[in-house]
């Protein structure tokens, strides 16, 4: 993504876009959110996501135990 940023920056946003099969509004796109990054910080963006991916579904998970727990418990046996 940085790559064809970079390269879009070289010659026009139009040849990139066709060159890589993508359309020129992607490239827009792709500039206003990753215009400033190297490869690295996106990388490192991409990995960040990924875990807090991650750390809500077990959020999510825990939380749904604690909802069994307290139902198991409010029940009088």
């Amino acid at each position: 993504m940085v790559t064809i940023l970079r390269e879009a920056d070289r010659t026009t946003v139009a040849e990139a876009a066709k060159k890589h099969k993508v359309s020129d509004a992607t490239i827009y796109a792709w500039r206003k959110h990753f215009g400033q990054m190297e490869a690295a910080d996106v990388k490192r963006l991409k990995a960040l996501e990924l875990e807090n991916s991650r750390l809500k579904k077990l959020l999510a998970e825990r939380d749904l135990d604690l909802e069994i727990l307290k139902e198991i418990n409010a029940k009088k046996w």
